[in-house]
């Protein structure tokens, strides 16, 4: 018998899971929250107000997961370690941290743990987006060929506007930093003691290409005359999926549970492992992977270069193909907002009363309603526009309220909104010649909203398939394990054959309903005005309220005052 290890690294918490590789059985999984969550106020350990738009978070979160995470699995299975044969881990991302030379990240070391830069920033971090923008401006203004592998927008999220935020701002920690290291590729180098980044991170978020590496030198000295060595933090030695970046450390080994055999994957995005965790191995399915934000994934084989998406990668997704990335910034983030700051307190004690949770008492009633039947529209910017816009200075509209609108109304809405966001991201594709032809949704909403799913269906007109697995991130990280592991040892050969090999049972698929796709047709035909009006035509109205809101932080921050 053999089996692997899959670690999903999520905004708010991380997921372990213990993949059976005979037959794919998930043996035993957990998940454990880290302690300090994400740090978008204050920094912890002093309690130092940060600015607007920053999002950090404690790498010591993450090797709680490991700690926590990795022996509670091995007991409730009951196998033997010895029969654990690969380990593999997937991030959110871009999430990037500065370390010294031997790993240890910044703010671990006492010079700098006041030092707001010196910590994990998260990302959805975007206190960046001034820098992202001149590099926007210069990019265009040069002519850049790499800018059109990114639909034409670079992104504050992405790991040059974090680098060149630091450079600029806190140039003793610039400095000490040996490494600019994505979490993923951390903690494979905590585990394995081997610096080795992989390439998915570096193709989607670092401007990298196997064909013509980093965008010239001149891009960057353009954006700071200083900056003068790109890849001076990055590196320039990639690693592709699949491949073993080495095995579990001796002294790490008692600890977890493990045996220093333990063959360790190389990092990845935790989107982009889920496309071959749920068996997708061909073009013309757009897989979702629907959580606190939203990845869109889809492969081609040939190079279709298109704007609005967020990235093309030779073999980023799957071996052999161009995979294409798009996404949706805000999902359950703005689902979790309504929630904790819009729902009345009746509607929490109703659902306190019938012994389910809010989301599921809200989704119970919202599921009544017929489509169009709250005569409101949302856009799900609540965290700006990633894709087709690519403006992180967007936010969220909500019109049609009446004094008769009610809370699940609203609900339903922002469900509405969900779907429309990801019906453009398709139109898109479409549009350029990328084949669209089925809808692949998983992470956490897929599961947890049968409602969302037939929305999908019915304002997409595509079928939408669930796979039985909540962790498919988590599957997929086992599966690259496995994969690093090899053949020989248990594992397998390639990523294709265990991607067939180990494909989840199908759970459900929702089909499109004709009475409901005529109404949302008409319904997106409005969504796309008001899409245009606010996105393109007058964004200025949502870039100045921005604005004007973190003007007027800063000032109760300069004041010495907490946040109202």
């Amino acid at each position: 018998m053999s089996y692997s290890l899959g670690i999903d690294f999520g905004t708010e918490s991380g997921r372990v899971l213990l993949l059976d590789l005979q037959d794919g059985r998930e043996l035993a999984k957990t998940i454990v929250r880290y302690p300090h969550g994400v740090m978008d106020r204050t920094l912890h350990i002093s309690g130092q107000n940060l600015s607007p738009d920053w999002a950090l978070q404690d790498p010591e979160d993450y090797l709680y997961v490991l700690q926590e995470g990795i022996p509670k699995v091995l007991l409730e299975s009951g196998i033997n370690r010895q029969e654990v044969i690969g380990l593999g881990v997937d991030f959110t991302s871009c999430t990037v941290l500065p370390v010294n030379r031997d790993g240890i990240p910044l703010c671990h070391l006492p010079e700098f743990r006041m030092h707001p830069h010196a910590w994990v920033k998260l990302w959805k971090h975007h206190a960046a987006t001034p820098i992202a923008e001149r590099m926007n401006t210069v990019a265009r203004e040069m002519g850049a060929s790499f800018l059109s592998r990114y639909g034409d927008r670079i992104s504050p999220e992405w790991y040059f506007p974090k680098l060149l935020e630091v450079f600029e701002e806190d140039p003793d920690v610039y400095c000490a930093t040996d490494a600019f290291v994505e979490a993923a590729d951390w903690i494979v180098w905590y585990l394995t003691g081997q610096e080795k980044r992989n390439s998915c991170t570096a193709g989607y978020k670092a401007f990298w290409d196997e064909r013509e590496g980093l965008p010239p030198e001149y891009f960057f000295e353009r954006l700071n005359s200083q900056f003068t060595n790109p890849a001076e933090k990055l590196g320039k030695t990639f690693y592709r999926m699949g491949t073993r970046a080495g095995y579990l450390r001796a002294e790490l080994a008692d600890s977890l549970g493990l045996h220093p055999g333990v063959a360790i994957a190389v990092g990845n995005i935790d989107a982009h492992v889920s496309v071959p965790g749920v068996g997708v191995n061909a073009p013309g399915a757009l897989v979702m992977v629907v959580g606190t934000s939203i990845c869109h994934l889809t492969v081609t084989e040939q190079e279709i270069r298109l704007p609005g998406i967020t990235g093309i990668v030779k073999d980023g997704v799957l071996p052999g193909y161009f995979g294409y990335e798009a996404g949706q910034a805000a999902v359950g983030d703005m689902l979790a907002w309504y929630v904790e700051h819009a729902v009345p307190t009746t509607y929490l004690d109703a659902a306190k009363k019938n012994n389910i949770s809010i989301y599921e008492y809200l989704e119970k009633h919202a599921t009544k309603l017929y489509p169009g039947a709250s005569g409101l529209l949302v856009l799900d910017w609540w965290n700006g526009n990633r894709s087709i816009l690519g403006d992180a200075n967007l936010s969220g509209v909500l019109i049609g309220l009446t004094l008769s609108t009610t809370p699940v109304e609203i609900y339903r809405a922002l469900l509405e909104s969900i779907a429309f966001g990801t019906k453009r991201i398709i139109d898109n594709f479409l549009e350029h010649g990328v084949p669209i032809e089925e809808l692949v949704a998983t992470g956490g909403l897929a599961w947890k909203s049968p409602l969302l799913m037939q929305i999908y269906a019915d304002v997409c007109g595509l079928p939408v398939t669930v796979y039985d697995s909540e962790e498919v991130p988590g599957r997929g990280a086992a599966l690259f394990g496995a994969v690093a592991a090899g053949k020989n040892d248990g594992g397998f050969a390639t990523i294709e054959e265990a991607s067939e090999k180990l494909r989840p049972p199908l759970l459900k698929q929702y089909t499109p309903r004709r009475e409901a796709v005529e109404t949302y047709r008409h319904l997106y035909s409005m969504y796309k005005l008001l899409y245009s009006w606010f996105g393109e035509e007058q964004r200025d109205i949502l870039h100045n309220l921005k604005h004007l809101r973190g003007d007027q932080l800063r000032k109760w921050h300069d004041d010495g005052l907490s946040e109202p």
